[in-house]
């Protein structure tokens, strides 16, 4: 029998103070935020899925919208970024040092808004 098979052998996480996930008292909190965190999921499910029951699916126009609301979410701070960094470019005469970066930041920050709202919704 190999080690890995044999259930008397002694595992490290089953010692207290020996595992990444023990706090120093030597009781285990890996397994209650594991724990604590498929609850919420489970109960996140749940008020989602008596959402759906009571409301139904979201009408055509309605996913048309959150769509275009998308895409206007991350245009829009990339333009921004864009046109900043053309303002300031003519103002330093520098080329276009400042218009990529700020129109990546731009880019950026409407993706993570747009990431956001998603996960709220």
């Amino acid at each position: 029998m190999s080690a890995a098979a044999d259930p008397a052998r002694d595992c490290p996480g089953d010692r207290p103070g020996s595992s990444a996930g023990d706090d120093p008292t030597g009781r285990e909190t890996a397994g209650v935020d594991t724990a604590r965190d498929m609850a919420e999921a489970a109960r996140t499910r749940l008020e989602r899925r008596e959402h759906w029951r009571r409301e139904g699916e979201p009408s055509l126009m309605r996913q048309v919208g959150q769509i275009g609301m998308l895409g206007w979410m991350i245009v829009t701070p990339g333009l921004l970024g864009l046109f900043l960094g053309r303002w300031i470019d003519r103002e330093l005469q520098s080329g276009i040092f400042w218009t990529a970066p700020l129109l990546l930041v731009g880019l950026a920050l409407g993706c993570w808004s747009a990431w956001r709202w998603m996960h709220r919704q």
